[in-house]
């Protein structure tokens, strides 16, 4: 097990949270920046790639995932529905939960961001090694994996 908190990480810029975070805020702008004048913003594509992957299958799943609230979760997914890039399907079992499925359209459209957004990554990860870019994304999985462990505990 690492004790991070033995000395080097008292230091705010070496700080994980902190580089995280800071990560997380400058490339977010920059993401942005690659939708300018596209049919999609970032939250749409975002959110189409969470329903086709499986990840967000419910407005209340996905607005948990985007930390949106799910009023403006809900108009999101309105949007999306009147665009035809995604459906809304009721469950037979239970008639309050509504499913969110990609249509052929949405999948079209992700696809076509994508390209776009891996130019971005291609970018941002020039100066990597091949295998420091995959690390990085091993460890984040990890961290993530873990952090998601911690929250369903939280919810016990």
């Amino acid at each position: 097990m690492v004790a991070l908190a033995s000395g080097y990480c008292f230091s705010t810029k070496t700080s994980p949270g902190y580089l995280i975070r800071r990560a997380s805020q400058l490339m977010v702008p920059l993401a942005e920046r690659y939708f300018e004048g596209q049919d999609l913003s970032l939250s749409q594509w975002i959110s189409l790639k969470m329903i086709r992957d499986g990840i967000a299958p419910t407005i209340g799943e996905l607005a948990r995932y985007l930390g949106h609230s799910s009023g403006a979760t809900t108009r999101l997914v309105d949007q999306l529905e009147e665009r035809g890039l995604i459906t809304r399907n009721r469950s037979n079992e239970d008639r309050r939960v509504v499913a969110l499925e990609i249509t052929p359209a949405g999948l079209e459209a992700t696809r076509n961001m994508g390209v776009r957004m891996m130019e971005m990554w291609d970018q941002l990860f020039a100066d990597f090694e091949q295998d420091e870019a995959e690390m990085l994304i091993v460890l984040l999985s990890r961290l993530v994996a873990r952090l998601e462990a911690e929250s369903a505990e939280d919810v016990r």
